[in-house]
Formats: structure tokens, sequence, C-alpha cells
């Protein structure tokens, strides 16, 4: 095989290694935010009753994409051992949150259903790329 020709099958395969690994690096900082919730309350956060868990930590938000039905109530947590985080949902017109502090939470019913939306956090949205996203769903 000319050495173009491996270039052309090579360089693709390689350009997307890092958000495979980016994909894995999120997942194990995820496994990491629910064994810290655990830990801070006793139980798995798919156990809450009435709200849908999105953890906080490492700059991340667990899970970064959520969908949810009209009338969930979702509940950000930050399980962090010393940062603190806020929630940014612009597109709903409400004020960014108070500063959460390790184990604090903010709660969200989301009412209308519409397409994918992003939420940052106030203080790591630009510098550590802590965005996620949610789809409302009728």
């Amino acid at each position: 095989m000319s050495v173009l020709r491996l270039a052309a099958v090579v360089l693709p395969m390689t350009a997307a290694l890092p958000a495979i690994a980016a994909e894995e690096d999120t997942a194990v900082i995820c496994a990491e935010a629910e064994d810290r919730y655990v830990e801070m309350f006793g139980q798995s956060s798919s156990e809450e009753k009435g709200v849908t868990v999105v953890k906080m930590y490492k700059y991340r938000f667990c899970p970064e994409d959520l969908s949810v039905p009209v009338g969930t109530t979702v509940r950000w947590v930050n399980v962090d051992k010393r940062t603190s985080h806020s929630v940014i949902l612009s597109d709903e017109g409400i004020a960014e949150s108070d500063r959460l502090f390790p184990e604090e939470t903010f709660e969200f019913t989301f009412l209308t259903a519409g397409p994918p939306q992003s939420y940052l956090c106030g203080p790591h949205w630009e510098t550590q790329e802590m965005i996620g996203r949610i789809t409302v769903t009728p």
C-alpha cells in the first residue's frame, strides 16, 4: 500500500481518537460522580423519587445530555469536594442559580417541550467548557 493511500486510511481514524478519549474520560468522571453521590447521600442518584439528578463533578455535568418529559423536575447536585458551581438556564429565562457548594442542590421543573437547549455552569462554562444539554419532550 502506498504511503498516500495508507495516510488516507489512518488519518481519519486518528482524528476520531480524541473524541473517543473524551467520551471515555467523561464516562470515568461520571462514574466517579455517581460514587461520590452514593457516599454523600447513601443511595444511587437513580433512586431519588420525583426528580432526575444531574451531578456536577470535575467541571462536568453528569449526564451531559439529558432528555426528560414535560413536568420533570431536574435536581443539579454538586458532588465535588471543594469547587462551587452554578446553573444557568438562559432559554428558560431564569436567573443564574446561587453558587452550589459541595452537597448543595438546585432544582427546576420543565413545563414546556422544546428543542434541545444548553445550560451552563456560570463560573466554568468558558474556561472548562462545563456545558450540559437538555431536551424536554411532550
